[in-house]
């Protein structure tokens, strides 16, 4: 398919937009969960199932529909994925119980696990003249750029706009709808392939070098991507009760500070070994989520803020440590399996701790629920430190961000 400079420009800014809007839409209900907590008598419980089954939404959009765009098309799967989104926001302007939450949380996350795959696939398409760091940059901080925009803004317009439960549903139903239109003028990158139904079946595979790195990858992964659940789920609520704050833009930069600085932790691995950087990340993980619970003890705000900033440093330390251990050599062919089991992993160890502190916030409080988490990533940091050095043989390889 021919495409001309100034069209594939067009179509790699217009992708790249789509995919920050998508993720902002999905983080946009978090700042009003303790509204809906107290408003609608929304069980702490089920807003731990609300991070449950947005994990597993995305998880089933990353298994069984990560190639559907090489079949359909790239540009209809993105207007599928923008609409998905847009039709979930509607699902939000009435919430009246738990039922219809957790719902909305799930096509939010099925929309998020197929623009993971398919609209980063389509702005690939449209980067062959951009310099080559642009799109790995781009699909690698889009999604944490998005949340943070979509929750810093549902903070500020639930605070200090109109129409606290609504507004910024419909603001960003009409930011969709326009990208939706930008995206019609787009050009379909890929011709359709025949094999849809094949393509449904997952495609795992570990070749013998990541097998080995797997087990402490696959711990590291569940300790901190289910840190991220216990964000996504009680931020409002611990800004509300255990910091005493009833300002929603508060939840959001405490919702932020977990996601954005993963980003610079994530930089730190050009300096370290991987096996290095899994262990000394494990030890700052472990160590400002016990200063969570801390600072949640005292009522600190700036304490907690700032353990929250280290912990998600050091959690995009020792992930993109794992990543790259097990990514490392990794022939084109089996990539895509790699990456199956990377995102299984990650997003169904999210799921399990945190339907079981759900679980368990019926008798637990915030603070108590956060040293579940502790226990967690201390047990994770003995086995790293531990077993790292045996399990990994690339001990004085260095990753290059």
């Amino acid at each position: 398919m021919t495409i001309n400079p100034k069209q594939m420009n067009y179509g790699f800014w217009v992708v790249t937009l789509a995919l920050v809007i998508v993720f902002a839409a999905s983080s946009s209900p978090i700042p009003l969960y303790d509204i809906y907590h107290i408003d609608n008598q929304i069980s702490y419980n089920a807003l731990a199932l609300t991070a449950v089954f947005y994990f597993i939404g995305a998880v089933f959009s990353l298994l069984f529909l990560g190639l559907i765009s090489n079949h359909f098309g790239r540009k209809p799967v993105a207007l599928f994925i923008v609409t998905l989104s847009a039709l979930s926001l509607l699902l939000f302007i009435n919430i009246h119980d738990a039922a219809s939450l957790i719902i909305g949380r799930f096509f939010l996350g099925l929309a998020c696990g197929l623009a993971s795959s398919s609209l980063t696939s389509f702005m690939s398409d449209f980067s062959h003249q951009k310099p080559v760091w642009l799109p790995s940059l781009i699909i690698s901080n889009a999604p944490f750029v998005g949340l943070t925009i979509g929750a810093f803004t549902s903070g500020i317009l639930v605070q200090y706009a109109p129409f606290q439960k609504k507004l910024i549903y419909f603001v960003l139903i009409t930011a969709l709808i326009l990208i939706a239109i930008t995206l019609s003028f787009s050009k379909e990158t890929v011709p359709r392939e025949k094999g849809v139904f094949r393509s449904l079946k997952p495609s795992f595979y570990l070749p013998p070098k990541s097998k080995r790195a797997y087990p402490i990858a696959a711990a590291i992964f569940v300790a901190t991507w289910s840190m991220g659940g216990f964000f996504q789920a009680y931020a409002p609520s611990i800004s509300h009760e255990t910091l005493h704050s009833t300002n929603t833009l508060l939840a959001s930069i405490i919702f932020s500070s977990y996601l954005l600085p993963g980003i610079a932790g994530s930089l730190f691995t050009a300096y370290l070994s991987a096996v290095n950087a899994q262990k000394i990340g494990m030890i700052i993980f472990t160590i400002a989520i016990g200063l969570l619970g801390c600072a949640m003890h005292f009522g600190s705000t700036l304490g907690f803020i700032a353990s929250s900033i280290l912990a998600g440093a050091s959690q995009g330390l020792v992930v993109t440590a794992s990543v790259s251990l097990l990514m490392k050599d990794v022939e084109k062919s089996v990539r895509a399996g790699v990456l199956s089991i990377i995102f299984f992993t990650s997003y169904i160890g999210a799921a399990i701790p945190n339907y079981i502190t759900g679980y368990l916030s019926q008798y637990l409080s915030l603070q108590q629920l956060s040293f579940c988490y502790l226990g967690l990533a201390f047990v994770v940091c003995l086995l790293t430190l531990s077993f790292a050095h045996q399990s990994q043989n690339h001990k004085k390889e260095t990753i290059h961000a």
